[in-house]
C-alpha cells in the first residue's frame, strides 16, 4: 500500500529565489519561506509572534519552463504544497544545525511580493532570518535522504 506524507504552507517569501545548475541536467530553485504563529499571552494579553522559517526547493529539468521564478520574490505569499524534510548541517563555528526543508511539489502565488500600497519590506521582518542565505547553497548536493 502506497503512503503519502505532504505538506501544505502558506507563508512569505523572505529572500528572492536562487537558481543553481546541478548535475545530470536537474535545476534547484531553492527559497526561504516564513510561516507566522500569532496568540494573545494570557497572562500579559500581550500579542505575540512565532516565526518559522522553512527552506523551499523546486526540482527542475534543465530545459523545463521557469517562468515560477519570476513571482518567488520577497515579500510574496504563496501556498506550497510538498514532501518535508529535517536536514542537519554544521556550521563554520562548528555549531550543529537542524532546518525545516520541503520539496515542493505544487506552487500558488496567493499575492506577488510588490503592490502599489505596500512594499515587500512591509509585508515581511526577515530580522530574525539570520542564515547567509545565498551562501547556504554553495555545497548543495542532491542525495538519496533528501527524497
Amino acid at each position: 500500500m502506497a503512503t503519502v506524507f505532504e505538506t501544505r504552507l502558506i507563508g512569505n517569501i523572505g529572500k528572492d529565489a536562487l537558481v543553481k545548475q546541478m548535475e545530470r541536467g536537474i535545476i534547484a530553485v531553492n527559497f526561504p519561506v516564513a510561516h507566522n504563529k500569532n496568540w494573545r499571552d494570557k497572562k500579559t494579553g500581550v500579542s505575540k509572534t512565532k516565526t518559522t522559517w522553512v527552506n523551499c526547493t523546486i526540482w527542475k529539468k534543465e530545459g523545463s519552463h521557469m517562468r515560477i521564478v519570476d513571482f518567488l520574490k520577497k515579500g510574496a505569499l504563496v501556498e506550497l504544497t510538498g514532501t518535508p524534510f529535517a536536514k542537519a548541517y554544521t556550521q563554520e563555528d562548528g555549531n550543529i544545525r537542524t532546518e525545516i526543508r520541503l520539496n515542493v511539489s505544487d506552487t500558488n502565488i496567493l499575492r506577488p511580493a510588490h503592490r502599489e500600497d505596500e512594499t515587500a519590506d512591509d509585508l515581511l521582518d526577515t530580522t530574525e532570518y539570520d542564515v547567509d542565505y545565498e551562501n547556504q547553497f554553495d555545497d548543495f548536493t542532491l542525495s538519496d535522504e533528501d527524497f
